[in-house]
């Protein structure tokens, strides 16, 4: 994904910051706990396209998170 690109985005309820998880071809938002897909290199910002995070997704590299493993 085009760094600028990715810059820019938002999620589209919190306005908040996403996260490129590249593996899953998704951008996630760990506020709302909702990954947007990435089809064909386009982000799908939609949050009816979106797939829930179970609680360790989003609690990962959440915030507030030590340096755990």
């Amino acid at each position: 994904m085009d760094k600028e690109l990715l810059a820019m985005l938002v999620c589209p309820l919190c306005k908040g910051k996403l996260k490129y998880q590249r593996e899953a071809g998704e951008l996630a938002c760990r506020f709302d706990g909702l990954a947007y897909p990435i089809r064909d290199g386009i982000p799908v910002m939609l949050p009816e396209e979106a797939r829930a995070m179970d609680v360790d997704e989003k609690l990962h590299d959440s915030p507030g998170r030590t340096g755990e493993s």
